[in-house]
């Protein structure tokens, strides 16, 4: 995904030609729809179920805490409420596929691709640094494999970055460790459709006078957005076929690498619709926020896992 991005961003004078300008559009809104929701054919509500009703709840309570941390943070830095809700987001689901998913449910604005931009470079560098310090940690703490696997799923932000700590420290730790990560990933489908219906609510307000034209994200450019997206639908349909067991492994197979590809050529749309003085302009609070988003959720994972220990 970064690489993908840096890739676009290296090609950003394409984006002003207008041989070139219709296909990056479609590509970076279209294209990367498709990609959240064939992310649909990585998960199985068996596996869902298999993972016990307490680790369930602890993953559930970090992700909408850590979403409401990323909202509060971004308030307090003098951030607007999307961009909380997009950071805070990445962090607590599935990194850069969530910052996609998030963005695509929120409404078209003016510096919406710098945004995104900022999100997926900001959460793959911080996945990539916990790959490597998370399981020497649960090496320090003296973990067993599955209280290992259990933190780092619950914690690095993603997919990629879960499998390469987790079966670092052994086969039992990164299948825990994957789980973990699919079940937070699962939670993709609520939090995008409580971000629509934010959205939706948002552009109406907006609409109506209720709100001012300039107010928190700048000049509004797009359509009211869907109560439910249709991508999310299909998330949840490819969840449900999945699950079945009638899909051919093959075919899961197929739907994983496409869903992938979607994503991966989106990246490198957004990166074309991006400029690197965009991403500078922004300074050093919006990197504060994402590290301070990934310290709350280590932290409120850690002592979730002490209070289980001790319960």
């Amino acid at each position: 995904m970064l690489f993908a991005l840096l890739l676009g961003m290296a090609l950003n004078f394409l984006s002003q030609d207008s041989r070139c300008a219709a296909g990056v559009e479609i590509v970076s809104r279209q294209v990367l729809r498709w990609g959240v929701a064939l992310l649909g054919f990585r998960l199985t509500l068996g596996e869902v179920a298999d993972i016990g009703w307490q680790p369930l709840m602890m993953i559930a309570l970090s992700v909408t805490l850590t979403l409401g941390a990323g909202v509060l943070l971004a308030r307090l830095l003098g951030f607007p409420f999307f961009l909380g809700l997009l950071t805070g987001g990445a962090v607590a689901i599935c990194g850069a596929s969530a910052a996609l998913a998030l963005s695509a449910a929120m409404p078209a604005y003016a510096q919406k691709e710098r945004a995104t931009s900022f999100a997926v470079i900001g959460v793959s560098s911080l996945s990539s640094l916990a790959m490597m310090a998370y399981p020497a940690f649960a090496r320090w703490m003296q973990w067993s494999p599955m209280e290992a696997g259990f933190f780092m799923g619950a914690t690095i932000h993603d997919v990629a970055q879960v499998v390469g700590a987790g079966y670092s420290l052994s086969t039992e730790a990164g299948d825990m460790a994957v789980l973990v990560k699919l079940i937070r990933v699962a939670l993709l489908l609520p939090v995008v459709i409580f971000v629509s219906w934010i959205s939706r609510h948002y552009v109406l307000d907006r609409e109506d006078g209720s709100l001012p034209r300039n107010s928190q994200i700048g000049h509004e450019t797009g359509k009211t957005p869907p109560l439910v997206p249709w991508f999310v639908v299909l998330f949840a349909a490819f969840v449900g076929v999945n699950s079945t067991g009638l899909v051919p492994a093959a075919l899961v197979s197929v739907g994983v690498d496409l869903s992938q590809a979607c994503l991966v050529a989106s990246m490198v749309a957004i990166g074309m619709r991006t400029q690197w003085r965009e991403i500078l302009a922004l300074g050093w609070r919006p990197v504060a926020l994402m590290v301070a988003e990934t310290v709350f959720l280590g932290s409120l994972i850690l002592a979730l896992i002490f209070a289980m220990k001790l319960s």
